[in-house]
């Protein structure tokens, strides 16, 4: 068996590329065709150093469709089919072209003698670490199949946890945009017309509307100054962030923010104890859970207290305590965690806690977001209702004045 890179398009004429296993070209090209796919490029596929470049520039996949894939490879292997060839099954039913590639690329390592979790490890855009450690721990017991379920359930939950918080978040967020593009549109070009206008009618103007004059001449004269303000501004943050001690200082300074950092904690606190769940469920012992779990958090506060999390547990404390003494995350987690260690269910008290918090994130986001809608178009009536009065104003004026 060879790999082959092809670039071909599909029956609506989009442009698909990817890896395809085959014996030879033609076959290679006959089993394009069957997927519904016609080849306008298909070539050896590289392999040694030239694959390992290439794997490093692999894009993310998305956590569903990764998800999707593990779910197939479980039932795969518990129907007993062999890994090789699971692999091979899985990845030509793949649609996007790095998922495709990635696990035609770790059968391959698989074939050539490499553990799996060790073949998927090369490919660490693809396949993070909570993905590898729980594939090793499943090749040591011997149950790769359990494992990867367990796997796909918690992509599963992360998928739909994401896409409610985006579904939330999509409608206000659409609204500002659009409603701000309008405002700047007046603002620049439609009320310097009206307002020229009104400076011919040789008469005191209205406060409200030499304001608005004043800034409506103002945006039409520097745009490109506030442009680059706001640029030189956005640059000069991610400097700052991109630095240990301002992302340090920004990480710890979001869950402070009102409404918001509330927020952000319960998500943080959901994800880490959904993490741990489904790690510790798995077999993979708790200090490498804490690891995982700090690197797929993302924040450098939380990072640094599950630093001093793990000291402790290295010195023979359990979970509880020490989260306890790091007074980061909501009392409620170390207070379940402690119930679990005593009653020897962990596992379970972690995922009470993040379907409890997740729940609580969806509640009040979907409230603020409700209360949110109402608010700005509330707002964006009021800057409309002032444009259309201070240019109504002199109007009014003048009309008066000649009667």
């Amino acid at each position: 068996m060879a790999l082959y890179e092809y670039t071909a398009f599909d029956a609506q004429g989009r442009q698909q590329r990817g890896v395809i296993e085959a014996t030879g070209q033609k076959l290679a090209s006959r089993k394009l065709r069957d997927k519904g796919l016609y080849p306008t490029r298909l070539a050896t596929a590289a392999s040694g150093r030239e694959t390992g470049r290439r794997r490093i520039l692999l894009r993310r996949v998305d956590v569903a469709q990764l998800g999707v894939a593990t779910r197939q490879l479980s039932t795969m292997l518990s129907a007993g089919m062999p890994l090789d060839e699971a692999l091979a099954t899985v990845a030509e039913q793949q649609e996007q072209p790095q998922l495709n590639t990635a696990l035609s690329s770790v059968r391959e390592d698989v074939l050539q003698g490499g553990a799996l979790h060790l073949a998927l490890q090369a490919h660490p855009r693809i396949f993070p670490p909570i993905y590898t450690h729980m594939v090793q721990v499943g090749e040591a017991s011997g149950t790769l199949d359990k494992v990867l379920l367990q796997l796909a359930e918690f992509m599963d939950e992360q998928a739909r946890f994401n896409a409610q918080l985006k579904a939330a978040m999509t409608y206000p967020l659409l609204m500002f945009l659009v409603g701000s593009g309008v405002l700047l549109f007046l603002m620049t070009f439609v009320v310097p017309k009206i307002t020229r206008m009104l400076e011919d009618l040789d008469q005191a103007l209205p406060l409200p509307t030499l304001w608005l004059m004043n800034l409506s001449g103002f945006l039409a004269s520097y745009w490109w100054l506030l442009l680059i303000l706001s640029g030189l501004l956005f640059w000069a943050a991610r400097r700052m962030i991109a630095s240990d001690r301002g992302r340090l200082w920004y990480d710890q300074r979001k869950f402070r923010l009102p409404l918001l950092g509330p927020l952000a904690l319960q998500n943080a606190t959901a994800r880490f104890a959904r993490t741990m769940a489904t790690l510790l469920r798995s077999g993979v012992p708790l200090l490498t859970s804490l690891e995982i779990v700090q690197g797929l958090l993302g924040n450098r506060y939380l990072q640094q207290a599950l630093d001093r999390v793990r000291e402790q547990v290295t010195e023979g404390a359990g979970l509880a305590e020490p989260l306890r003494q790091a007074r980061v995350f909501p009392l409620m987690l170390p207070q379940m965690a402690a119930v679990g260690e005593r009653s020897g269910e962990l596992e379970g008290m972690l995922l009470k806690v993040a379907e409890i918090y997740e729940h609580q994130v969806q509640t009040r986001l979907t409230a603020m977001m409700s209360l949110l809608e109402p608010l700005m178009i509330l707002l964006m009536g009021s800057v409309v209702g002032f444009i259309v009065l201070a240019i109504l104003l002199p109007i009014f004026q003048a009309s008066q004045g000649m009667g």
